[in-house]
């Protein structure tokens, strides 16, 4: 008679303890041990594998891929967002479905496709080479793919909420004689930038990390077309351990920024607890 009550008790109790040693197991332990690899010989050699020639480039190359997909991403993410939720058109349905397409697709796959498109052996390979462009095995690859791989994140996290805001607003001020501009910048993207913010942090976040199509197009040459997760993996394979954590720590103090920023921004907007 009294099994019920009490399993009622215990249960959300049994729950939340297995959630936080799922937690610690899986999540938190995995991180420690990155940063306690790292500096296992000593912050000498942590700071003297940051500084080597190969880990400077990939940082640079990251940083470089960061910052041009990512804004990218943001324009095309606002103006996704801004047609689908504002205007009624032909073929929105299939933009939405598009849009999500990246998600769906496997990096792996993606890089592949721009190999088929962009290669030497590939359908515009010939025209590329003939007014000496290269894509595959250079920068510019990976600047493509990681864009490819990013596009829905901030167009995902507007998109909710320029739909939930409905046009009145935008309708009342261009009624009022507010330019498109005006009525964007002062009345659209003041609901919508802590949405904005977020989907960038998590863009960034992403970027950042890609290791599947870059993989794929960067032909992954030392000091050219290595980003950080491929430096990663090259020092690893090379037996190279505490650099390569070395490295991946600075991944993992990325992760935890942007999981900062997150939980700041989630904070801000109410959005944990709605």
């Amino acid at each position: 008679m009294n099994a019920a009550p009490l399993l009622r008790r215990v249960w959300p109790a049994v729950m939340i303890t297995l959630t936080l040693v799922l937690v610690g197991l899986l999540l938190l332990l995995p991180l420690l041990l990155v940063f306690i690899t790292a500096l296992r010989s000593g912050l000498g050699p942590y700071l003297q594998a940051l500084q080597l020639p190969d880990t400077q480039a990939a940082v640079r190359l990251s940083l470089l891929t960061v910052l041009i997909a990512v804004p990218l991403n943001t324009v095309f993410g606002v103006s996704a967002a801004w047609a689908t939720a504002k205007f009624d058109f032909p073929g929105r349905s299939l933009l939405l479905t598009l849009i999500d397409l990246p998600l769906a697709i496997s990096p792996v796959i993606s890089g592949l496709v721009y190999v088929l498109l962009f290669g030497r052996q590939g359908w515009l390979g010939p025209w590329l080479e003939a007014h000496d462009l290269k894509i595959i095995f250079a920068p510019a690859g990976i600047i493509l793919a990681t864009t490819f791989v990013t596009f829905a994140y901030v167009a995902r996290e507007l998109i909710p909420v320029m739909q939930a805001q409905g046009r009145d607003d935008e309708e009342a001020a261009l009624t009022l004689g507010a330019s498109g501009w005006q009525t964007f910048m002062r009345v659209t993207l003041p609901n919508i930038r802590w949405a904005l913010l977020y989907g960038v942090i998590m863009c960034n976040a992403r970027a950042l990390g890609e290791f599947g199509a870059v993989s794929v197009v960067s032909g992954k040459i030392r000091g050219l077309t290595n980003t950080l997760p491929l430096h990663v993996e090259i020092l690893y394979n090379e037996y190279q351990t505490v650099a390569a954590f070395a490295v991946a720590s600075l991944l993992a103090l990325f992760a935890l920024l942007t999981l900062a920023l997150k939980a700041l921004i989630e904070a801000r907007t109410g959005r944990a607890h709605t």
